[in-house]
């Protein structure tokens, strides 16, 4: 009884009334589906990061995923040769089970650590703020700070509980399901972590504003 009095058993309930809640609505209405360029159309520059290489993604993790888009590619920082990584899975409905998979379940499963985990606010060139996860992981002597949101028509989500309130809700008022993950990581180098997150806030103030401009409204 203690378990099922507890904080996380109250989450985990209410996530899969509002899942289940999202499946009965959208199964009841048509859904609207909007046209989306491709994400190979963000640039390749990004103010002072430019693309070193596209990343591969493998066949079993698109089939993991089930992603209707992907984009991954590595931008280094031209004049200290910072590197970047950045993900983003675009997924136009989540109405037969696809959805995006955070990143603190992937990365242990990949053998990551993590270390810590907070959700800063990162201030846009506009004068706009948007609140990112930050977390932070090891394997072996390596560290990495990994910046995600996910990001819809009209948001930016940090917590992946609300992101599941507001599927439900964008469900409701907007007959749409469509949402993206973005993901930045950096490896932490001599600067430490800190260095490592200016880096990766720098790049996601570049970024956010082309991939706002790409993403369906």
């Amino acid at each position: 009884m203690k378990i099922l009095r507890s904080r996380y058993a109250l989450i985990l309930t209410t996530v899969l009334v509002v899942q289940g809640g999202f499946f009965y609505l959208v199964a009841q209405r048509d859904e609207e589906i909007p046209p989306m360029p491709p994400l190979e159309a963000v640039p390749r520059d990004l103010g002072q990061f430019h693309i070193y290489q596209t990343l591969d993604v493998d066949q079993e993790t698109r089939d993991l995923l089930r992603a209707d888009d992907l984009l991954s590619r590595r931008y280094v920082d031209g004049a200290n040769r910072n590197v970047v990584d950045m993900f983003v899975a675009y997924f136009k409905t989540q109405r037969y089970g696809q959805s995006p998979h955070s990143p603190k379940n992937c990365l242990p499963g990949s053998g990551w650590d993590p270390i810590s985990t907070d959700r800063p606010f990162i201030p846009l060139p506009d004068g706009r703020s948007i609140q990112v996860n930050r977390y932070i992981v090891q394997k072996g002597d390596v560290r990495s700070v990994t910046l995600y949101w996910y990001q819809t028509h009209s948001r930016v989500i940090a917590s992946e509980y609300a992101a599941k309130f507001w599927l439900v809700a964008d469900a409701l008022r907007y007959h749409r399901s469509d949402t993206s993950l973005v993901r930045v990581t950096v490896p932490v180098g001599p600067g430490g972590i800190e260095d490592a997150s200016r880096i990766g806030i720098a790049f996601v103030r570049t970024l956010f504003p082309e991939l706002q401009s790409r993403l369906p409204i």
